[in-house]
């Protein structure tokens, strides 16, 4: 009973301090039994299950012999770290959106598995399936265009109402290495969801390397601002975006692996800024991102959209069937991406294409060529994933 009080007047000072926005009233509802042990005699592994809910003040290190649930919202406070040993399966009750785990601004994550042991975040059911559970958040404190530029304001978490935003570009969360997310993420509504992996103003300290969300029901990953390098990323069978950036992310992606199931949206879907909020910022997202292969379904879609005046810079990329590859959507006002591309912001270089229709459809307002935003026609080899993806993901084709 204390656990949860605490958890709730928590998440009710979040709410209380942080900076406003449109996104809608989210009802999370507390399935938790936090810290329930059940000894079901010896010390073998899985001889212990301990159902993991509710707020942690303290730091948390799993024990490799315990059996671990996710009943409900796992929230680390600031100031604490969670440890997730090398190999270890944590799985969560297949209750949606009402269970995942959240490092909270001022809290690390240690989660640093290995080729030969990774780190799996999937469900509990019987019968896994996509949006069986809420996956995993990281709220730092580098910059989102959302808020003034360089100021401390915050905003909050489209789900659980949790503080994310600063000033620190270098703010570190911990390390995340060899982990793979199943059957996670799940939508509210149109301006709430959670993802494989969603990262919120997450730092360029922070350490993501070597991760792979695997029938996400909504986006595999998703960066919400920040400057965080992310590297050897893949996403297979997101229901959604497989990578998604929003809020001024200017952080780096490079060997990014990208595999569409029957049921997707977007490979790549970019966003200048949240439009559901504002430019507070005056910046776009202007991420570097090297090394892609994207694997489509074949059946009439995009392969990346660029959007609401993102900048970027594509480099050695490999796209396999798609209708179009490139999609570039903006206008002359708040929205410039087709700027971008007239001043050397927004390009792809290196770039190969299998079984592709368009390359480019321009629906930015703005004039410029084929040429002005491809470079280096055919000469894209993508990702290597055979070589390290090798012994931790599952579901390549």
């Amino acid at each position: 009973m204390k656990n949860k009080l605490l958890f709730l007047g928590i998440v009710a000072s979040l709410l209380i301090a942080c900076e406003s926005d449109d996104t809608a009233d989210i009802i999370i509802t507390d399935n938790s039994v936090t810290n329930n042990i059940t000894n079901s005699g010896g010390n073998e592994p899985g001889s212990t299950t301990e159902n993991l809910s509710g707020v942690y003040t303290e730091d948390l290190t799993l024990d490799p012999e315990v059996d671990y649930v996710i009943t409900g919202p796992v929230l680390m406070a600031s100031g604490t770290t969670l440890t997730i040993p090398a190999g270890m399966t944590i799985k969560a009750q297949p209750v949606g959106v009402n269970a995942y785990i959240a490092i909270q601004q001022g809290a690390m994550i240690s989660a640093v598995g290995s080729a030969s042991s990774p780190i799996v975040l999937t469900s509990n059911a019987s019968s896994p399936a996509s949006g069986d559970w809420g996956g995993l958040v990281i709220c730092g404190s580098a910059p989102i265009n959302s808020t003034a530029d360089g100021s401390s304001d915050t905003s909050t978490s489209e789900i659980g109402g949790l503080s994310y935003g600063g000033n620190i570009p270098a703010d570190d969360s911990g390390s995340i290495q060899y982990m793979r997310i199943e059957y996670a993420g799940g939508a509210i509504d149109g301006n709430a969801e959670l993802n494989g992996l969603s990262l919120y103003a997450v730092g360029n300290g922070t350490t993501i390397d070597y991760v792979q969300v695997f029938e996400g029901s909504d986006d595999g990953i998703e960066f919400f601002g920040g400057t965080v390098n992310a590297s050897h990323i893949a996403v297979v069978n997101a229901e959604d975006d497989s990578i998604d950036w929003t809020e001024g992310f200017i952080g780096t992606l490079t060997d990014v692996y990208v595999q569409h199931g029957v049921s997707h949206d977007k490979a790549f879907e970019c966003d200048g800024y949240n439009t559901d909020f504002s430019n507070e910022g005056g910046y776009f997202s202007a991420p570097n991102v090297a090394n892609v292969t994207i694997v489509g379904a074949n059946d009439g879609s995009e392969a990346i959209r660029l959007r609401a005046g993102t900048q970027g810079l594509f480099t050695n990329l490999v796209i396999t069937d798609f209708d179009e590859a490139f999609d570039l959507d903006g206008d002359s006002g708040d929205n410039p991406t087709g700027q971008g591309v007239i001043d050397g912001l927004l390009n792809v270089s290196d770039v190969t294409f299998n079984n592709v229709i368009t390359k480019l459809k321009n629906d930015t307002g703005f004039t410029f060529t084929e040429g002005d935003f491809i470079s280096g026609d055919g000469n894209g080899t993508g990702t290597d994933i055979a070589s390290w993806g090798t012994g931790w993901t599952v579901g390549i084709n």
